[in-house]
């Protein structure tokens, strides 16, 4: 099960619904490994007729269409991701806080699945005025990512908090008396084809990442199944 060294506020900080908090708790909850992973997030009950019959169906919170701009400088959406699992995180290049931690973490997740072609990541900064292109690309160079595997994106900053807080369900912010003037969470989110959050890591620890790189495992099997 994911080591929770963070309390709850640390992942969804601002969050108004404590629907959205508890959802959140179930990706640290322990059971069966052959179980399938949680969908995390609100859902709406919606009733559809169906050979004449009346059915309710669940329809679950999903990553919405989004539009980006990679390290290499072309657009990303949400389509780039189509049929991926993949991770999404929220940093900046010159925080001086987490995000050093969080990419030596995150880079075991690249390494780990290099190759394949089914697995992506994705990190936004949340610093787009000082995260140019270039800046991005010479940041994904130093880590040694090669090729669209692992893609660093950029944009318009409301945005990026926006999609942080209402659908990747973790704060991304700013804040004058933070170190380096903003603030956001050290999660990572784990995405599955159908755009559907299935959990929520603490990316800065090697047991946080450990049960991230297990879960992908049990959701690339799902599939296969």
């Amino acid at each position: 099960m994911p080591v929770l060294s963070k309390p709850l506020n640390f992942w969804a900080k601002n969050k108004p619904s404590l629907l959205l908090v508890g959802l959140v708790a179930i990706s640290w909850g322990c059971g069966p490994t052959n179980e399938k992973l949680p969908i995390l997030g609100q859902r709406e009950a919606v009733t559809k007729m169906v050979n004449g019959k009346s059915v309710t169906d669940s329809v679950y919170q999903s990553i919405p269409d989004f539009r980006f701009v990679s390290q290499y400088g072309d657009t990303v959406t949400a389509r780039t991701l189509d049929n991926k699992i993949y991770v999404a995180d929220f940093f900046f290049t010159s925080c001086p806080t987490i995000c050093p931690k969080m990419k030596v973490q995150l880079k075991r997740v690249y390494e780990k699945f290099k190759d394949k072609p089914d697995v992506m990541l994705l990190s936004h900064t949340i610093d787009p005025d000082h995260d140019s292109v270039s800046v991005l690309k010479e940041f994904a160079d130093n880590l040694g990512v090669t090729g669209r595997q692992w893609l660093f994106v950029t944009g318009d900053r409301e945005k990026i908090y926006d999609i942080a807080q209402d659908s990747y369900l973790v704060t991304a912010q700013s804040d004058p008396s933070a170190p380096g003037g903003a603030v956001h969470s050290g999660a990572f989110i784990l995405v599955d084809k159908a755009k559907h959050i299935r959990g929520i890591y603490d990316g800065t620890t090697e047991a946080g990442v450990d049960q991230l790189m297990k879960d992908i495992d049990r959701l690339l099997a799902e599939y296969k199944s």
